[in-house]
């Protein structure tokens, strides 16, 4: 989207930038997007969506779970993934709002980014474009470890991720799993299987911050729990409206609480287990150090079992859609590529119409294992290294600034070291501050200096010789009048005699 920011896009869950509870990407900002970008085209009406009453152009209504909503026109633009993606912008169909409430309204964000299944998905687009495979990725940070990263098309998943089926008709748009038990303590909770495939069975949904078990599961739970945790104090809530089940005396370090809550863990029905910490089913009590609260919940009188974003939290959960499986993999996603041995991506594409995969493959880059994949011509010594490289700022904002862009580049390239400046370009190395926008380095090469033929190294020698020898000469030819100037006497001097002495001229005789 052609626009001097980028708006942030979002959830109201807590722990991860984006949401997938629709399938639709929509952004608050209708205005912006048909006054101030360039690329920006409304959907026309068509029989394959709602018409508004004009029936000029496509319109949408989302309601959420949590009486919030949001409702206004389709558009499309070009939508960029930001300076960690190595995905080329795309021209995508999303919603311009035109009106909100809720907590969509109050949050600080400016959207929401589906990720569920359906025509208007933006990874259904994407994978529609084939510029990314059926799958995608999202890390979550913890209590105590920010961060996340999203991957958009597949990954080699690690060897030791839990996968699990995941059936695409059932809770379509949602993505649901194949939950059989849960053990608390290392014992299973004494529960009928098939109470976790009541309704829409069991739905993991990042949009929703804490996880909803049908009525006897969460009674189960909270059973097991409360036994484990005899040495804690019961307190109440935060929050008075809410009857929260929290308890005291734990301590704040974070990487201690298994010492004081149990284990539990997620079986499902291929036998895989999905082991979850205590951060990932409490949440920090607001008013009261050291204390936290069970955020787990009785999904009122719903059979579907709801799991948000808490019971993911330091755990990369890869959406495998070409092959119907979700799989899980704990991990601190702030070091995630360097676990998972991918190379960041580099900068993306600049902003445009440029629609090619920079990359040109679906999955992320490995990291290159021994010496780098390209070939310098022959050993250079001296030579010319040239690239050209796109900055999305404004060029009154640059100019002030360009020693300090050439010295960052300098430092980027370790321009002490020549062929270390050729494998960091050729790996797309180089990194600058957000303060220059997104920037990428389209093209580079290396050139050895220009090779000299017999016939110029002969010429150049004649030259030089011949410049020699004229100075040489020069030199002689002066020295010489030099010398012979003061050899020569000087002229006697003949003083001028009187006037009598000089012989008169005879006059000239008048003609008879």
């Amino acid at each position: 989207m052609d626009w001097n920011s980028t708006p942030e896009v979002c959830s109201y869950s807590g722990y991860w930038e984006y949401c997938y509870i629709c399938s639709l990407l929509y952004l608050r900002t209708m205005r912006q997007a048909s006054e101030m970008s360039s690329t920006y085209q409304p959907v026309k009406c068509n029989i394959d969506c709602t018409c508004d009453n004009e029936r000029e152009q496509c319109i949408y209504e989302r309601q959420y779970a949590e009486m919030s909503s949001s409702s206004g026109v389709l558009g499309e633009d070009i939508v960029s993934f930001g300076n960690q993606s190595e995905l080329a912008p795309q021209r995508a169909v999303f919603g311009c709002e035109n009106r909100e409430t809720g907590d969509l309204y109050s949050q600080h964000a400016d959207g929401i980014m589906g990720l569920g299944r359906g025509d208007l998905s933006i990874v259904d687009q994407l994978v529609e474009k084939h510029v990314i495979s059926d799958s995608f990725s999202l890390c979550y940070g913890g209590m105590d470890f920010g961060g996340g990263a999203m991957v958009l098309g597949g990954i080699n998943p690690p060897a030791d991720m839990v996968f699990t089926n995941s059936d695409p008709i059932r809770s379509s748009p949602y993505y649901n799993i194949e939950l059989k038990e849960i053990h608390v303590a290392g014992k299973a909770l004494n529960l009928n299987p098939w109470v976790f495939d009541g309704n829409h069975g069991t739905v993991l949904d990042s949009g929703t911050t804490y996880a909803y078990l049908p009525e006897a599961a969460f009674a189960a739970f909270k059973s097991a729990v409360m036994k484990a945790v005899l040495s804690l104090k019961l307190i109440e809530g935060p929050d008075p409206n809410y009857k929260d089940i929290c308890f005291s005396g734990a301590g704040s370090d974070i990487s201690q609480l298994s010492k004081s809550f149990p284990p539990v863990d997620m079986v499902f029905s291929n036998g895989k287990k999905l082991s979850l910490f205590p951060e990932n089913y409490l949440f920090r009590h607001s008013k009261v150090r050291g204390a936290y609260c069970l955020g787990i919940f009785q999904n009122g009188k719903d059979a579907t079992t709801l799991l948000g974003g808490i019971i993911v939290r330091n755990t990369l959960v890869t959406y495998d859609r070409q092959h119907e499986m979700i799989g899980f993999w704990k991990t601190n996603c702030s070091e995630l590529w360097d676990r998972l041995n991918l190379s960041p991506p580099p900068p993306p594409l600049p902003s445009g119409l440029d629609n090619t995969n920079s990359t040109g493959t679906m999955n992320p880059t490995l990291v290159p294992s021994g010496s780098p994949g390209y070939n310098a011509p022959g050993e250079i010594k001296v030579g010319f290294i040239t690239f050209f490289m796109s900055l999305s700022v404004n060029y009154s904002g640059l100019k002030p600034r360009m020693t300090e862009l050439t010295h960052l580049i300098a430092h980027e390239l370790d321009i002490n070291f020549s062929q270390e400046i050729i494998h960091r370009l050729a790996e797309n190395r180089v990194r600058l501050p957000d303060t220059f926008g997104s920037y990428r380095s389209f093209e580079w090469s290396i050139e050895p200096p220009p090779k000299r033929t017999g016939w110029l190294q002969s010429y150049l020698v004649i030259v030089i010789a011949l410049s020699v020898v004229l100075i040489l000469g020069l030199s002689a030819f002066l020295g010489w009048l030099i010398w012979r100037r003061r050899q020569e006497s000087p002229l006697p001097y003949e003083r001028v005699e009187s006037v009598e002495t000089v012989v008169r001229e005879q006059e000239l005789q008048p003609l008879k």
